[in-house]
């Protein structure tokens, strides 16, 4: 009988009680545990972070049994048990109570739990009490998980996401000077807000989100998924074996990529235990919830698809992440919707790109929908009839189908008037249909704008806003771009699409055969 997947289990106890399948993280967590003392982990959501938090705190708190088995279990000390403070702001309810009487109930919560009288009367200084107190026989040991969250919630509210920002830091302020009471401490969330943002007085605290020792504490290798889902590969490569031969490759494509340093490469659990649980393949991270504050900074931002595509970035850009002037880049890395491509050894530079085509297709989907402020059920409709009339070689209907979700740009979105807005669009639009794309490609004469390959075809295209689709067809041939493709076998198409920016249309366009 096949072992249970431990889809929706956060706490670790559960997943080893109810004979769930688990990935065995305990070798790199002794590293973690035995090498340092005070660590922050940024990763994005369903991702393991609360299962790895719950971890940590059963074993410090000595639950020899739960470890039987595990790489950790005979190098641990078991006879040693530490009072351990583990909070979740994922389970405190703030949105409620509001963010100090439910930290002030937690504490609370903690302090009846180990009999300690708490005296203090403000959370900081309760705290600071709890600390203390708890550490007069042993140093005691502090997992807090989420601590973003009561941040990240609001932040389509800037007043109540700030309030909530200052109670957070001076919360964690207390750790500062509790130092000689702590024996370990590990805090989780998604973002990664500056230390100046919440974490000013906790200059000890060591921030391994990049850090390649720790690259797959979270999140699994192929290896791991060999090792551990060997019944489950068999029965779905059984299910697909005429349409996938390489069921892994084929599951690598829609749920491995995810990497923070580069090299190391692993799959998102959430997504590919979902995938074994349904057989079916589907975009099951993407559907867990996209954050409205996300939404609303695309807008804000004139959002340019084309960043999103192998971007070269400083590394110090990805630590910019601040509640009052968030930018893009560093807020999809951390929430998981891009991620580290390449980290060239000594450069202190990044390539940031989608981790899979999971993220990609449903995040192109969700941006379509976005910017050209329509549902995302009826982009859906609209992009399969792009797809059908593109393969059936029917430009007209095609055009036409594409003009429809033209007609929805918001004007605030964008600059409406930059040939550079339509064509990025035009090549989101073609990237959902799973053609094969290149913009921007450099000639000897000039820069083809997008050219598209299918099976039979390949098409050149130039866009032109508010001109006219011959000038951009006889750019085409004045530039001779088809050379470049001349000794494919495939039939070799010229279209020009001149884009009406008041109408927001496609006003006439224009395609013709290559003859060589």
């Amino acid at each position: 009988m096949k072992k249970i997947l431990a889809l929706g289990h956060q706490e670790f106890s559960e997943v080893i009680g109810n004979n769930c399948i688990y990935v065995d993280k305990t070798e790199t967590i002794y590293k973690l545990v035995t090498e340092g003392k005070y660590y922050f982990l940024s990763r994005p959501r369903r991702f393991g972070k609360s299962l790895l938090a719950n971890t940590i705190k059963e074993l410090y708190l000595g639950n020899e049994e739960l470890f039987k088995g595990l790489w950790i279990y005979d190098k641990w000390d078991w006879k040693t048990n530490y009072p351990v403070i583990k909070m979740s702001f994922a389970e405190i309810d703030y949105e409620k109570l509001g963010l100090e009487k439910a930290i002030n109930l937690e504490l609370s919560k903690i302090a009846k739990k180990y009999k300690i009288i708490q005296e203090m009367p403000t959370v900081a200084t309760k705290f600071g009490e709890l600390i203390e107190k708890l550490s007069k026989k042993e140093q005691l040991v502090i997992v807090i998980d989420e601590y973003d969250k009561p941040i990240i919630d609001y932040m389509d509210d800037m007043k109540q996401a700030e309030e909530n920002r200052k109670i957070l830091k001076n919360f964690y302020s207390v750790l500062k000077d509790s130092d000689k009471y702590i024996k370990f401490l590990f805090i989780t969330g998604v973002s990664k807000f500056s230390k100046v943002s919440i974490f000013s007085d906790l200059n000890n605290l060591s921030d391994i989100t990049v850090d390649e020792n720790f690259s797959q504490i979270v999140g699994w290798t192929k290896e791991e998924i060999v090792k551990y889902f060997p019944e489950y590969i068999e029965d779905v490569a059984e299910k697909y074996k005429e349409v996938f031969p390489d069921i892994m490759a084929e599951i690598k494509k829609w749920y491995n990529g995810y990497s923070w340093d580069g090299k190391t490469s692993v799959y998102n659990p959430w997504s590919l235990m979902s995938f074994f649980k349904t057989r079916e393949f589907g975009n099951y991270w993407f559907d867990t919830g996209t954050p409205t504050f996300l939404t609303e900074l695309i807008k804000k931002r004139r959002f340019n698809p084309f960043e999103l595509e192998n971007k070269v970035i400083p590394s110090l850009a990805l630590n910019k992440y601040e509640i009052k002037s968030m930018t893009l880049l560093p807020l999809l890395f951390q929430t998981g919707y891009l991620t580290i491509k390449n980290k060239p050894l000594g450069k202190r530079i990044i390539t940031l790109g989608y981790p899979n085509f999971e993220v990609e297709e449903a995040f192109t989907l969700f941006l379509l929908s976005k910017l050209t402020l329509d549902k995302i059920d009826r982009t859906s409709i609209i992009l399969y009839n792009i797809v059908n009339t593109f393969i059936d070689n029917k430009i007209e209907l095609f055009i036409k189908y594409i003009s429809i979700l033209l007609k929805n740009i918001s004007y605030n979105i964008v600059d409406s008037d930059r040939e550079n807005y339509f064509h990025s669009m035009f090549f989101l639009i073609m990237k959902m249909t799973g053609f094969d794309i290149e913009v921007e490609i450099e000639t000897i004469n000039g820069r083809i704008d997008a050219v598209v390959k299918t099976d039979d075809n390949i098409y050149i295209i130039e866009f032109k806003v508010n001109l006219s689709a011959d000038k951009a067809i006889q750019q085409i041939k004045d530039k001779k771009y088809a050379l470049k493709y001349a000794n494919d076998k495939r039939n070799i198409y010229l279209i020009g699409i001149n884009f009406d920016t008041y109408k927001k249309e496609i006003e006439n366009w224009k395609m013709e055969k290559y003859l060589n």
